[in-house]
């Protein structure tokens, strides 16, 4: 069974802090700063201000992606390439947030993990 991409993985402490303007990093480096943040259970995700990086956009990053919150650091870490972050559908926060539709393209897009594996399927 594959884990829900929109909830946080067990053992990601997210709630001891508000996440706002810690910064983010994929695997290969860092992405932003978090501009917004939900840790609704079904319904959790991170807004990433990417500033110079892909030219001042925003990126939605869906909960299940975070391995891990370093609060003394203010740092969150996901299992994600910048280059699989940067290929995301483009988020406009306006249309999307609300936007079944951008959500299941979304759900797609970062339901594989960096292994290619469905999200939460371990390699064999």
């Amino acid at each position: 069974m594959t884990e829900n991409v929109w909830a946080y993985r067990a053992g990601v402490d997210y709630l001891a802090a508000e996440l706002t303007g810690y910064k983010v990093e994929a695997t290969d480096g860092g992405i932003g700063k978090v501009d917004k943040h939900s840790d609704e259970v079904t319904d959790a995700y991170l807004v990433v201000d990417t500033g110079v990086w892909i030219l001042g956009k925003e990126v939605l990053l869906p909960a299940g992606t975070v391995i891990g919150i370093d609060h003394e650091e203010r740092t969150v870490y996901v299992d994600r390439t910048k280059d699989q972050v940067k290929a995301a559908p483009e988020f406009h926060r306006d249309e999307h947030l609300g936007d079944d539709d951008y959500r299941r393209a979304l759900g797609t897009h970062y339901g594989s993990g960096v292994s290619g594996m469905p999200f939460g399927v371990p390699p064999a």
